[in-house]
C-alpha cells in the first residue's frame, strides 16, 4: 500500500464531516494540516470514488494554477460528483495564477465586468496582459468585455489567446462559439462548441447547441 493510499481514510473522514456540517474552513484546516498537494494529487488520480471526491474538493480549495492539468483530467472522471467538483475547483485555480498583486488586479477586472463597466474592464485587462502576458484569465476577462461591447472579432482573438495559454479553459471555447454566432459563422461556432465539450463533456446546454447547429447545417 502506498503512503498516499494509507492516508485516504483520514481524508475520507474529513470529507464526510464536511458534507454533514458544510464548514469549509474546518475542512481546509484539517486537510492542509495532514496533506500536501502532491499527496492530494495522487489521491485524486487513483483513489476510491469518495477519496477522489475529497481530494478534488481539497485541491479546489488549496491548489494553485499548477494543479490546472490535474483538475482538467478530473473533468473526465467516471464519477459525476468528481467531475462537478473539478469544474467548480478548476475555475478557482484560474484566478490564482500570477503574483498576488496581479491576482488583485484580476479580481478588480472581474468586478468591473460584473458591474457592466466593460470599457474600463478592457482597459485594465490590457494593462494586466501587458504586464503578465501568460495570465490566461486576464485574456478571458478582456474577451468577456469585448463581447459585451459587441467587438466580436477582438473577443474571438482573446478567447484564442486564453485557450493557447490554458487548454482546459472551456468557457473561452464556449465564448468564442457565441462570438461566431454573432458573426453569422455557424460552422466556426460549431467547431468551438465541440472543442468545449472535448475539454468538459458535462455541459449539456453546449451539447444541445451542438445538436441544434448540426441539424441546421445539415438542413441547408
Amino acid at each position: 500500500m502506498s503512503a498516499a493510499s494509507a492516508k485516504a481514510p483520514l481524508l475520507d473522514a474529513f470529507y464526510q464531516r464536511y458534507l454533514t456540517d458544510e464548514t469549509s474552513a474546518r475542512f481546509v484546516a484539517e486537510v492542509s494540516r495532514y496533506y500536501t498537494l502532491g499527496t492530494l494529487a495522487r489521491l485524486a488520480a487513483g483513489g476510491s470514488r469518495t477519496t477522489r471526491r475529497a481530494a478534488v474538493l481539497s485541491i479546489g480549495f488549496l491548489g494553485n494554477f499548477e494543479c490546472n492539468d490535474l483538475l482538467g483530467r478530473a473533468l473526465h472522471d467516471n464519477d459525476r460528483v468528481v467531475r462537478l467538483l473539478a469544474e467548480n475547483g478548476i475555475r478557482e485555480l484560474w484566478y490564482r495564477d500570477g503574483s498576488e498583486q496581479q491576482q488583485h488586479q484580476l479580481q478588480s477586472i472581474i468586478r468591473l465586468n460584473n458591474c457592466c463597466r466593460f470599457d474600463q474592464a478592457a482597459r485594465d485587462a490590457t494593462r494586466l496582459i501587458e504586464e503578465a502576458d501568460g495570465f490566461a484569465e486576464a485574456w478571458n476577462q478582456r474577451a468577456i468585455a469585448y463581447y459585451q461591447m459587441e467587438r466580436f472579432n477582438e473577443s474571438v482573438r482573446d478567447c484564442r489567446e486564453t485557450i493557447e495559454r490554458n487548454p482546459h479553459h472551456f468557457p473561452a471555447a464556449v465564448g468564442m462559439g457565441h462570438c461566431y454566432l454573432e458573426l453569422y459563422d455557424a460552422v466556426a461556432a460549431l467547431e468551438c462548441f465541440r472543442l468545449a465539450l472535448v475539454v468538459n463533456p458535462d455541459m449539456e446546454n453546449v451539447r444541445a447547441q451542438v445538436g441544434y447547429l448540426q441539424r441546421t447545417l445539415e438542413g441547408r
